[in-house]
């Protein structure tokens, strides 16, 4: 959540896209109905604190249709 540049009040995200590997382009929009600004902000990552060591890559969740049902 970002703060609304012009009025101050906060400002929701309503879609992004990915620029690079390290950028996200987000299109935010302002929840004070009065102001309503609709802006463009950039998340960057800016640098990395801890990198882990060997990373294992993991299967995606199953889909809905795959998922077993819990019976209680």
């Amino acid at each position: 959540m970002m703060n609304c540049p012009i009025c101050g009040n906060a400002a929701h995200t309503r879609s992004s896209s990915q620029i690079s590997k390290d950028t996200k382009e987000r299109y935010n929009q302002c929840q004070n109905i009065n102001c309503s600004c609709t802006f463009k902000s950039l998340e960057t990552v800016s640098a990395i604190i801890m990198k882990p060591g060997e990373v294992n890559p993991v299967p995606p969740h199953p889909g809905r249709n795959q998922q077993q049902t819990l019976w209680m």
